[in-house]
């Protein structure tokens, strides 16, 4: 007995570190603290890895406009019951439009009982204003054809639903769908192998944004940043958290689940790096793949919470910074605007600075120059925006599978709530 439990115990050790090497999450998060160190001790060589964290998005968005196309086509064409297709579609977007319109009233309601605008402004350092004249510009004259037509995301989403319709009108349906099927399998097992570049992504990324803007620049608004986080952290927990308990599931659970996806857009800003692998663990999940086709491609454009929450409170922040006051009907009003431009914001690079020109210039009172303020934190709260967005959709999709009865996670239900 007692030689048995030795050999465990020299045993044990031996098999944990197996387990810890060997695991994804493990060297995503050394890389991120290895970008941390680097941005700090080493700024110029540290900008200089910006390449490795972009060539890695950049070869991860290479997957998501087939991975789109053949899910959606493929959920759409094996329902064969277009009721149900466009029962799920409105569902959705109803689902979006009532999240994300908490998230826009949340985050106006946190930054107007902690008031991050009321800061020193001598310690505020505008940057190159001219990039937000620009900025002001466009959103003066926002075309909505030239947003849709820079957006792949929705043109996909747009062709494949037409395709996967029009698939269950053709006699040889199961001969196409048995094509689609195996290019599916192609594709994500291709995806699996580029994952393992993940650390490097993350690496690059993190060492970029550190060795950019460096953590000295961010004391002067450190205030809102905090804000910004605290507000994410409250809308996932107990926005996103009462509604999974709603239906007997635990947050903390599934953010355990998806914890790698998450580190992975920590580490590269970017929730579209996580895309492809997020859609996977929700059907393995237990969340039918026509569901999890057709929510997660449109929650990527019309169910950005973590965008909505940044956006309403940058506004206030503004009003607050110019000592601006705001009556409630113009505050309904900004939360309308928002509703509208903020939908595909995840889609356009920069857009979000587009958006919130154009909600500013709508609303005549607030400068638009203020965006310059927001120049040194905004790249340190894109992880938290595309975080809570990842977050969000992941929520949506397990909500509209089990209202739709899509939701078969077997007997071990790794989401359900301990009685």
């Amino acid at each position: 007995m007692e030689n048995t439990l030795n050999t465990a115990i020299k045993t044990q050790p031996k098999s944990l570190s197996r387990t810890l090497f060997t695991n994804l999450t493990f060297w995503v998060l050394i890389a991120i603290i290895a970008g941390v160190l680097l941005g700090t001790l080493n700024p110029a060589l540290a900008v200089k890895m910006e390449i490795i964290g972009k060539t890695f998005v950049d070869i991860i968005k290479l997957f998501i406009a087939p991975i789109i196309f053949l899910t959606i086509v493929l959920g759409i064409s094996g329902m064969g019951d277009l009721k149900k297709v466009g029962r799920i579609g409105v569902k959705s977007l109803l689902y979006f439009e009532v999240v994300t319109t908490f998230a826009l009233a949340i985050g106006i309601l946190v930054a107007y009982v902690i008031r991050p605008g009321h800061i020193d402004r001598t310690g505020l350092n505008i940057q190159d204003p001219s990039k937000y004249t620009k900025a002001a510009e466009s959103g003066a004259g926002f075309d909505w054809g030239k947003f849709f037509m820079s957006n792949l995301t929705l043109q996909v989403l747009a062709v494949a639903i037409i395709v996967g319709i029009a698939l269950n009108f053709y006699a040889k349906r199961q001969a196409v769908i048995g094509v689609l099927g195996k290019a599916s399998k192609i594709v994500f097992g291709s995806l699996r192998y580029v994952m393992y570049l993940a650390p490097l992504g993350a690496f690059g990324g993190m060492a970029y944004t550190i060795g950019k803007f460096g953590l000295q620049t961010l004391i002067p608004l450190a205030k809102l940043m905090g804000t910004i986080y605290l507000t994410m952290a409250l809308f996932i927990f107990l926005i996103l958290g009462s509604i999974m308990r709603y239906f007997n599931l635990s947050i903390l659970s599934f953010l355990k689940y998806i914890k790698e996806e998450l580190l992975l857009v920590l580490g590269t800003s970017s929730s579209e790096s996580a895309l492809p692998s997020i859609m996977r663990k929700l059907e393995q999940l237990g969340c039918s793949k026509s569901v999890v086709g057709l929510v997660i491609p449109t929650g990527y454009s019309f169910n950005l919470d973590g965008t909505s929450i940044y956006l309403s409170m940058a506004i206030i922040f503004l009003a607050q910074l110019y000592n601006v006051h705001l009556s409630f009907p113009e505050m309904l009003s900004i939360i309308g605007i928002l509703m509208l431009t903020s939908k595909g914001a995840a889609g356009v690079t920069g857009s979000g600075f587009i958006v919130l020109a154009s909600t500013l210039t709508a609303i005549h009172k607030i400068p638009v120059e203020g965006l310059a303020f927001l120049l040194g934190v905004d790249k340190f709260m894109s992880e938290a925006r595309a975080i809570t967005n990842i977050i969000g959709n992941g929520v949506a999709t397990i909500v509209i599978a089990k209202t739709e009865n899509e939701f078969n996670p077997g007997e071990d239900n790794v989401l359900a709530l301990k009685k």
